[in-house]
């Protein structure tokens, strides 16, 4: 393989790259804890969209209770959306040839 080829294959991958990020962007991804009491949306890129707290789980006296629903709905949420990512990219470079562990 020459460099011309290595420099061709390196700006198609690039360009893959941010095509794929730009999809995944637009991805939403949902998950929730303590049996539905508290949702949490991500988009792709792993920002928070929405979190919904149900209000019987409300409670002035339990607050580490709820912060804790939150905290793991949040980090499951974001988990899915780097989950995604992985296997995107996994696929993005298995088509192009490539074989990158981790990926």
């Amino acid at each position: 393989m020459n460099i011309n080829q290595i420099m061709k294959q390196a700006q198609q991958l690039q360009k893959e790259l941010k095509k794929q990020q730009e999809m995944l962007a637009t991805k939403e991804f949902e998950a929730s804890s303590g049996g539905g009491m508290v949702t949490c949306k991500v988009n792709g890129r792993g920002e928070v969209l929405k979190i919904t707290i149900d209000p019987e789980v409300v409670n002035k006296d339990d607050i580490d209770m709820l912060q804790d629903l939150i905290m793991a709905a949040v980090n499951e949420a974001t988990n899915r959306a780097q989950e995604a990512q992985q296997d995107q990219m996994g696929g993005m470079m298995g088509n192009l040839g490539l074989k990158i562990p981790g990926m």
